[in-house]
């Protein structure tokens, strides 16, 4: 199965080719591929091009790498031993429009958005002569088709824009991205719909994929493949960011129902074995088709956290208790000192080959649910203290020290300091970091140098200021993508 993505792609049906082919929105390089208006006209061609889009999701320059440790890289919970020049500018906030990293993630997270657009649009003309078993697999593409545009465009509007809630504080006024509702034919002038309506057609994406997953009878049940669990956890995900606290909640315990998990995996040995392979996350709803034989080697997230000399930061470690089962993947490399750690790749460690290259990313996970119930009770007219606490139990066990409710807070100022702790120690890696950093509003402290004695270059910082570049290469196609607006005034100034 896994093959298969990447084989299809190699058919060259949709991966490169079902862009427009020119300088325009989207694309500023010539692609070689099939004739679009021709492209999508029987079911096979249509299960090979969606096989394309997950490869260009898949793909080291979106879901495979940038795209996911752009989250984590500039926050508080990761230091670069300044070894390596990989993901450098972002890290030191020294950050330019012509950033190879966001480049790569704008040019990509559009290819998926745009070839599962088509997907959407080419299949409604199938029905008619379809079977009702054809019928069946039709709805079961569409419904990954939509999970696909949806996970796009919300990582897309994550990070190329301001968190749309912040605190309470409603920014949904300010500009998205450029919703990709149908294909946007070549040469054609768009513009940037408002944060509010980019992350409402991401919710719209989300819904439909839930509705046409019942229609095809199910999903796949494959791990490397969108399915009801996933899509639940992304709504969750979704409204948790737009402060909308009982959905968040709702979709959160449906992403766990659909995926049969009621709790998690505690013990090193058992924690550990978690990550032995690019299929053993048995808490994990979607990964990626990364696998020992086709894999991202240099351009992997695994050598990012090994060789390229990120790591967990001094006080992201010492957020762990002395019992923390998640510190079992914690390895340093033979020359590793603890003023040039070197990382041997956490999560993305690979055990069963030790090979940190062959890692997959853990896209949609239990834990985040059990923790966004968490949250969201703190905040609902129709949450308690209590379930908050019991939702929140089932990941801090993870420490064995804390066994029951009456080790963890029992007010709602310090349970929720509680909770802010427990994501980062349980996500790390998973490229959320930010986002959260921005959405509570939290004066950060990033940049940090000088291991093992910490020094912070940036303190204080107002992370929910934030925005980065639309990149140049974008913008000056001339067809209608604006830049943000004094992106360069939201870095932190040098103390």
């Amino acid at each position: 199965m896994k093959k298969y993505i990447l084989k299809a792609f190699m058919l060259m049906a949709l991966g490169a080719g079902m862009t427009s082919c020119g300088d325009t929105f989207l694309e500023t390089d010539y692609y070689s591929g099939i004739d679009t208006e021709d492209a999508l006209t029987s079911i096979s061609k249509i299960s090979t091009a969606l096989n394309g889009t997950y490869y260009n999701l898949y793909h080291y320059s979106f879901a495979g790498n940038y795209a996911i440790n752009i989250g984590d890289i500039p926050t508080d919970i990761s230091y670069w031993n300044g070894k390596t020049g990989h993901f450098d500018g972002i890290y030191t906030f020294t950050i330019v429009d012509t950033d190879t990293y966001l480049n790569s993630i704008w040019k990509y997270g559009y290819k998926v958005a745009d070839n599962a657009a088509r997907i959407i649009e080419a299949i409604p003309a199938l029905y008619e002569n379809a079977t009702e078993e054809e019928k069946a697999e039709l709805e079961l593409y569409l419904a990954e088709a939509y999970s696909l545009r949806g996970y796009a465009q919300l990582m897309l509007t994550n990070i190329f824009c301001h968190q749309i809630k912040v605190n309470g504080t409603d920014f949904s006024s300010e500009p998205g991205i450029v919703v990709i509702n149908t294909p946007i034919p070549a040469f054609e002038k768009v513009s940037r719909s408002t944060i509010g309506q980019s992350y409402e057609a991401v919710l719209s994406d989300l819904n439909n994929a839930i509705s046409h997953f019942d229609a095809a009878g199910g999903d796949r049940g494959q791990l490397q493949y969108f399915g009801k669990a996933a899509v639940y956890g992304l709504l969750a995900r979704t409204n948790l960011y737009m402060e909308n606290w009982d959905a968040a909640m709702s979709n959160a315990q449906n992403a766990l129902d659909a995926a049969n998990i009621s709790t998690l995996t505690y013990g090193n040995d058992n924690y550990k074995a978690l990550y032995n392979s690019e299929t053993s996350n048995t808490e994990s709803m979607f990964a990626l088709a990364i696998t020992a034989s086709q894999n991202w080697s240099a351009n992997s997230s695994g050598t990012l956290w090994s060789s390229y000399n990120y790591s967990p930061s001094p006080k992201l470690q010492a957020l762990y208790g002395e019992n923390d089962c998640r510190t079992s993947i914690f390895a340093w490399d033979s020359q590793s000192t603890p003023e040039v750690p070197k990382f041997k790749g956490g999560k993305f460690s690979h055990f069963s080959s030790g090979n940190p290259a062959y890692a997959t990313n853990y896209i949609v996970n239990a834990p985040e649910m059990f923790l966004i119930i968490a949250e969201a009770n703190l905040y609902s007219a129709n949450g308690t203290i209590n379930n908050a606490q019991k939702a929140l139990l089932t990941v801090a066990k993870r420490n064995s020290d804390i066994t029951s409710v009456g080790d963890l807070p029992s007010t709602k100022e310090n349970l929720m300091s509680f909770i802010k702790d427990e994501r980062a120690r349980e996500l790390f890696q998973e490229g959320l970091r930010l986002y959260d950093l921005r959405r509570w509003d939290e004066m950060a402290k990033v940049n940090a140098t000088q291991a093992p004695n910490i020094s912070f270059v940036y303190t204080n910082y107002k992370i929910s200021n934030l925005v980065f570049p639309i990149p140049s290469a974008e913008v000056n196609t001339g067809y209608g993508v604006a830049q943000n607006e004094n992106w360069s005034s939201t870095l932190p100034q040098r103390n």
